[in-house]
């Protein structure tokens, strides 16, 4: 959480615009971790979706044209620092994947309850249907609005042609 404070605080006062939006970005990334060690992970995966999108839109943006960086030679320290954090990323679901329970064997109550009385409260055959649609409908119903607000916050930025006049000319992407 201090982490989160420090990107907050970091993203108000940075005077470059691109390393503000990376702070940002880092806020939410931060967030969704959190959600994580909360037991939450329909809500982190949902803030990892909305943050990446948000985080794509502002980037795009900020950036009015590509980075030469191929051209002038860094090229091998990008690939350097792209295969560190490729390793990084695998060890780190490894490690995850490792520590989830074996199949069938839930380690929270609700989760049991789920598992043994689902599908005689619901009457449903498929118990995953069940959870989702009996047991929580309103988190489903929140998740979903979240997601087509987003969708619908990436279309309204990412238009070419926005309300006005039809004789203007378009701007080029490079200005």
């Amino acid at each position: 959480m201090f982490l989160m404070i420090i990107c907050a605080v970091l993203a108000v006062e940075i005077k470059d615009l691109f390393s503000s939006v990376i702070a940002v970005g880092a806020v939410g990334l931060c967030l969704c971790v959190i959600f994580l060690i909360l037991k939450a992970p329909d809500l982190a995966i949902t803030q990892l979706v909305v943050e990446v999108l948000c985080l794509m839109i502002l980037i795009r943006a900020t950036i009015r044209r590509d980075l030469p960086f191929s051209t002038s030679g860094r090229w091998f320290f990008n690939t350097f620092i792209t295969i560190i954090f490729v390793a990084m990323f695998l060890s780190l679901g490894s490690f995850c994947l490792k520590e989830l329970p074996s199949f069938g064997h839930p380690i929270m109550k609700v989760s049991k309850f789920y598992l043994d009385q689902g599908a005689k409260i619901s009457g449903a055959t498929n118990l995953v249907s069940s959870i989702m649609l009996d047991f929580r409908v309103y988190d489903t119903f929140g998740e979903a609005t979240i997601l087509f607000t987003a969708v619908l916050a990436v279309m309204t930025v990412m238009r070419r042609r926005a309300r006005k006049d039809v004789n203007e000319p378009e701007p080029k992407d490079d200005q």
